[in-house]
Formats: structure tokens, C-alpha cells, sequence
């Protein structure tokens, strides 16, 4: 077993502590070659970063790192139909998905296709009445109103059933990065990285990042047969704001070609060409630098909130809107219901978390939870709170009319996707798909007990999991070694997210001179720390600070040394530039 880092076995949070490092002969080589901070060295080596490849971590680009589309099976098929459509000014459908990466690849494509030309409709599923996926009768519905090819995007490769309906009345094309089980549709062509015979290697793509790819090999085909002779070639550029905007709320992977989509398309949303994305921005009050933050915890949860208990739609026709005051209502509308989903969460979250710690207690490897007239567009959320509690796959579904419908989260290294296809396979859900972290699914309550005993024999591993994730820390620091400087140097391995987290540090032996929970819930602790000898003092933050022993610690007045966990960033306020850290963890020292 890895040594704890700092001895702690145990902190208040319930975790333990390891050192995250690499080695050290390669962070001292990139430090020295590319004249960086050793620390800035040591954090790359950690990410398993080699020499060769750290210039293009710390500076990604799409030109150094954007593969060519043609290693996506199918891709030149779908391009060619694609640049034939616009070619002949055809009407095109794109059917999407309700979450965040399907309303962000929907707008691609139609702010793609539309600027060429051509006419397209959009049609979004709703979440309660036709559930995820392409159905018959929408499909049929675009076809009705002209449409001669569709587009569908985050959905579809397991859909061939459905797009049957439409065979001989238009041509079907599928974009998307959802687990294949076996033969890909009946279809003109499926772009997907994850189907079983693709060998690209782009499996950690997004929908959109495969949308994007999709209209690069697009104008790529235009170009080739002289189309953009009398026509401007579209800026592609400009739609990277969507691409990054679902490549974070996605948890993909923020390494390689995704580092490069984000880090370019957070450039590209700090212009504030989109209007739709523009009043969100302000709506949310979003006033820092753009960063995968405010993608994660500003903009992506009110979009995906239509979707989960509202109009499946409102977000997509918020990230099209071409009208600032139309968007800025439909911003404030998305505001609204982000505010009754947190009502509708906080009302299932209680019983959820009590029912689940039965289950942990009782032995069980992954958690399965389920309620009457629990809100199915709301389910996934709650999975995820479980899974962060307890450091287990969980699955949580609401019961209506016969049914039960369910999504679950999972954790690294318990593929949960997997699991529920198996059990889907074996008869006993009706429905069921997903990803090694997450999965929807659908079965009758009679079957749920079965459904549970089912995974927790699938997902065995899971049993040996820590009650708590353990936390990996990346250095150690006194107090007054948190300074702003440091701060710039950590920002520089940003964009932060999945595959490339945030740089964790432990302030060793910090006092807490004052502490008090601010905000409007009370659910955000403020401490002002110092080092054991005094000097100067840093503002320490601690969000979802709920009842336990890391709250009960921080607001004592104690003032006995602590080492705390978390990250150092250099923040603006009024022009003036400050470093504060934001708490994850801590110990007693």
C-alpha cells in the first residue's frame, strides 16, 4: 500500500492522503529545457507528461495536435454527403440529446450547415415523453418538412430500430461517441470513435469535438471540388466555444486533442461572439476569466436543467439564438428552472443518501436506489452525489406509471457502462446503455432487487474501494509560501479538468484565525489562515461545507495547526490580484 502522504491515514474528510509524482530525472529535464519553475517540472512529470510532449501541453494547438478526420471510420462518407447537401442547397434535419455536449453538437451543426446555405430544422427529444434517442415518429416528422438528410448528434449509434422509419426517405447520418455493442445502423454513416471497428484512437472525444472533426472534413471536401470558388469558406474557429463548453460538462478527458478544442475555445467564448453564451455569462454574473469553471459549474447546469425538467429544447435555442435580448430571456428562463432543479434535487437528495448509506453498510460493492415519483431529468445528479459520498458506482431511479428510470455514475476503474449493457442483455432491463462512467436505464420495479444483486456481483471490485477516494496532494507549502506568483505558475497546466486535474497542495500547519459560513444557504465557509508563526494571511474557501468534522474544525476557535488540502489560485477582485485557496481536505497536524 502507498505510504500516506504527510502520515494521514485518515483526514476529516474521511480520505487518505498519497503523493502524486513522477519522476524526478524528467521534471528536472523539462524544467531546464523549457526554463520553468521546478515545481511547474515536477507537476508535468506527475501527469505522466514526457520532454518532447510538454511544449504542446503547456501551449496546445490545434495545429500541432488536431488529427485528420479520415481516421474516423466513415468519416469521408459522412463529409461527402455533407458537402453534396450544401452543394444542392438541401434541407437538412439534426436530431440531438438534452444534455449539455447534445444541445452544444445540435448547435454546431445547425450554425454549421445554415451558414452554408443550407435550410435545417432541429428537433430535440423530450426527456418524459420520448426519452433519449432518435424515435420513428420525430424522425418521420422532419422528413415531413423537407428534410432530405439527418444529422444525428450524441445519440444514434444504438438506434437502429428507430432510424428503420426513415430508410428510403432520407439519408441518416450519426455522430456520435456513446459505447457501441456491435454492427453500427443500417445508415449512409456512423462517425463514432467508440464503435467496436474504429481504430482512430479519439475515443476520448465528445459529440461535438466529433461534430467539429465532421465539418473540418466537410469544407475540406467543398474545397477540393472548387465549391468555395464563389462562396467564403466558414470560420470554424468561431465554433469552438461549443466544443469546449461540451468537452467540459461531458468529463471528457482534458488531454491531447481535447486539451487543444478547450484551451482554443475558451478563447474564442471570452469574445463573446455567441449571443446565447454571452447572456448566460451575464446572467451568471460569470465575471472571472473564463475557465472550465464557469463551463462546469456556471453555464453547463442551466442548460442541462431544460432538459432534465423542462423544455428539452430551450438549450439548444439558446446557444442558436442570433437576438441578445432573446437570448438574454432565455437565459433568465434557464436561470429559473437551474433554481427548481436544485429545489427538486434537495427533495430526493435526503432519502437518496440514507437509503444508500443502508446499502454501503450493509456490504454492498455499488448502490442502487430508487423512489416513487422521483424526477427521472434529476436521478443522474442524485447518483452523482451518492457516488462522491460514499466511493461507490450508484444508480438511483424514480417510479411512475410501471416504470422504473434510472442513471447512474460511476467511478474510475468500475466501468458501470459495461454493466448495465450485461443486464440489459440478460432481460432484466428494458433499456440500457452508457459509458465506463455513466448510464441510463430503464425496468420494471419488480426487477430492481434483481437489478442491484446483478451489480454488486458485475461490480465485485468495487467492495475493496475506501469508504472516501483517496486524495493525491502534489506538494507541500508553508502558509507564506502561497503567493500569487506561485498561483501564475500553477495556472499555467490549466485548462483544469478530467485527466488533468487542478493542481492539489497542502498549506502544512496552518492556524485559522477566523472562520464563518457566508453565502445564502450558509453553505460556504470563509477562513482567514496564517502560518504558526504568524505572518501574513491567506483567505482560505470551503464550498458544500456541510455538518461534520471538517466544518466543525475550521469554524472552532481552537486555533490548533491544521494541514489543509486543496488549490492556490491568483484571484481578481477590483483590479487588485490576491492568492486564495480552496479547500478540499484537511488533517489535523
Amino acid at each position: 500500500m502507498t505510504d500516506a502522504a504527510l502520515g494521514v491515514a485518515r483526514s476529516l474528510g474521511g480520505r487518505r492522503w498519497i503523493w502524486r509524482a513522477g519522476e524526478d530525472r524528467v521534471a528536472l529535464g523539462i524544467a531546464q529545457r523549457l526554463n520553468l519553475p521546478e515545481i511547474v517540472g515536477r507537476l508535468l512529470a506527475a501527469r505522466g507528461v514526457g520532454l518532447e510532449a510538454a511544449t504542446n501541453f503547456l501551449e496546445p494547438t490545434l495545429r500541432a495536435l488536431l488529427p485528420d478526420p479520415s481516421v474516423l471510420t466513415d468519416m469521408d462518407a459522412a463529409a461527402e454527403r455533407l458537402a453534396g447537401a450544401v452543394r444542392n442547397h438541401e434541407t437538412v434535419g439534426v436530431f440531438g440529446d438534452y444534455d449539455v455536449d447534445g444541445a452544444c453538437s445540435a448547435a454546431l451543426m445547425v450554425t454549421f450547415l445554415r451558414g452554408l446555405g443550407c435550410t435545417v430544422h432541429h428537433h430535440v427529444p423530450d426527456r418524459m415523453k420520448e426519452g433519449y434517442g432518435p424515435n420513428g415518429p420525430a424522425l418521420l416528422g422532419l422528413v415531413e418538412r423537407g428534410v432530405q438528410l439527418i444529422v444525428c448528434v450524441d445519440c444514434g449509434t444504438a438506434a437502429a430500430a428507430a432510424l428503420n422509419a426513415v430508410r428510403g426517405a432520407a439519408d441518416v447520418i450519426v455522430l456520435d461517441h456513446h459505447k457501441s455493442e456491435g454492427a453500427t445502423p443500417p445508415i449512409l454513416a456512423t462517425v463514432n470513435p467508440n464503435r467496436l471497428d474504429d481504430t482512430s484512437g479519439l475515443g476520448t472525444l465528445c459529440a461535438a469535438g466529433v461534430a467539429f472533426l465532421t465539418a473540418v472534413a466537410t469544407v475540406r471536401a467543398l474545397r477540393k471540388s472548387g465549391h468555395f470558388a464563389a462562396a467564403r469558406e466558414p470560420d470554424l474557429m468561431a465554433l469552438l466555444d461549443l466544443v469546449a463548453l461540451a468537452t467540459v460538462c461531458d468529463v471528457m478527458p482534458l488531454t491531447g486533442v481535447n486539451r487543444a478544442l478547450v484551451c482554443q475555445g475558451l478563447k474564442v467564448m471570452g469574445k463573446r461572439g455567441r449571443p446565447g453564451i454571452a447572456a448566460l455569462l451575464d446572467v451568471t454574473q460569470a465575471r472571472d476569466r473564463l475557465s472550465t469553471f464557469t463551463c462546469g459549474f456556471a453555464l453547463g447546469p442551466r442548460i442541462n436543467a431544460a432538459g432534465r425538467i423542462s423544455e428539452a429544447d430551450m438549450g439548444l435555442r439558446l446557444l442558436l439564438s442570433e437576438d441578445p435580448a432573446e437570448a438574454l430571456a432565455l437565459a433568465e428562463r434557464l436561470d429559473s428552472v437551474n433554481r427548481q432543479r436544485q429545489e427538486v434535487e434537495a427533495g430526493m437528495l435526503e432519502t437518496a443518501l440514507a437509503e444508500a448509506a443502508a446499502q454501503v453498510e450493509a456490504g454492498s460493492a455499488a448502490v442502487l436506489v430508487a423512489g416513487e415519483a422521483w424526477h427521472p431529468g434529476v436521478v443522474g445528479i442524485v447518483a452523482g452525489r451518492i457516488k462522491e459520498r460514499f466511493n461507490r458506482p450508484a444508480c438511483v431511479a424514480g417510479i411512475a406509471a410501471g416504470l422504473a428510470k434510472g442513471s447512474g455514475r460511476s467511478v474510475t476503474g468500475i466501468d458501470l457502462g459495461a454493466a448495465v449493457i450485461a443486464a440489459r442483455q440478460a432481460g432484466i432491463l428494458a433499456t440500457g446503455g452508457g459509458h465506463s462512467m455513466a448510464a441510463g436505464f430503464s425496468l420494471t420495479p419488480d426487477r430492481i432487487t434483481e437489478f442491484r444483486a446483478f451489480l454488486n456481483e458485475r461490480l465485485a471490485a468495487a467492495s475493496n474501494l475506501p469508504g472516501a477516494a483517496d486524495l493525491p496532494v502534489e506538494g507541500s507549502l508553508a502558509v507564506p509560501g502561497a503567493t500569487v506568483e506561485l498561483a501564475r505558475q500553477l495556472d499555467r497546466l490549466a485548462p483544469f479538468g478530467a485527466g488533468n486535474e487542478e493542481p492539489t497542495l497542502v498549506l502544512q500547519r496552518a492556524r485559522v484565525v477566523r472562520a464563518d459560513r457566508v453565502g445564502k444557504e450558509g453553505n460556504t465557509i470563509r477562513a482567514f489562515v496564517e502560518g504558526e508563526g504568524g505572518g501574513p494571511r491567506l483567505k482560505a474557501m470551503l464550498f458544500r461545507a456541510r455538518d461534520g468534522a471538517l466544518s466543525d474544525a475550521l469554524l472552532s476557535r481552537a486555533g490548533l495547526p491544521m494541514h489543509l488540502a486543496g488549490n492556490l489560485r491568483a484571484e481578481e477582485w477590483n483590479g487588485s490580484v490576491a492568492p486564495g485557496f480552496f479547500i478540499a481536505d484537511a488533517a489535523m497536524a
